[in-house]
């Protein structure tokens, strides 16, 4: 499988939860995540995120602006969708099989700060929504 980012080799990577093993991918080279379906829901609680994510997240953050990115299972075009508890945060994903994301972009997604809260909780009162 190739990074849907930069196109380099995505390595596949297994860690052994409370749960079961979970696979993920990481890319070989901008070190981007795919995670398949509901792996990054399991790993969030888990796993210290520098350990999965070891990604430079300045370069992450670079390659976020690249848009209209294709699912690397099974190239439609993916999604960009912003995390509803950190809306600064924003994901490539595939309804059908998993999303990407960038270098820094997992340890963030793990570390929901009081800020983050307080950003969506304004957010409702303001009459919008936290999502």
């Amino acid at each position: 499988m190739n990074c849907p980012k930069c196109q380099a080799q995505m390595d596949e990577k297994n860690l052994r939860t409370l749960e079961g093993l979970v696979t993920y991918d990481q890319c070989s080279d901008c070190q981007g995540l795919w995670f398949d379906t509901g792996e990054a829901e399991k790993l969030k609680d888990t796993w210290r995120p520098d350990f999965i994510d070891s990604g430079d997240a300045e370069r992450g953050k670079e390659l976020n602006a690249i848009r209209d990115i294709d699912c690397p299972r099974c190239s439609t075009q993916m999604e960009k969708v912003t995390d509803p508890k950190q809306r600064h945060i924003e994901l490539e994903m595939c309804v059908e099989h998993g999303v990407f994301m960038d270098a820094g972009e997992f340890r963030d997604y793990k570390n929901e700060t009081l800020m983050d809260i307080w950003r969506g909780a304004v957010a409702l009162i303001k009459g919008g929504s936290a999502s």
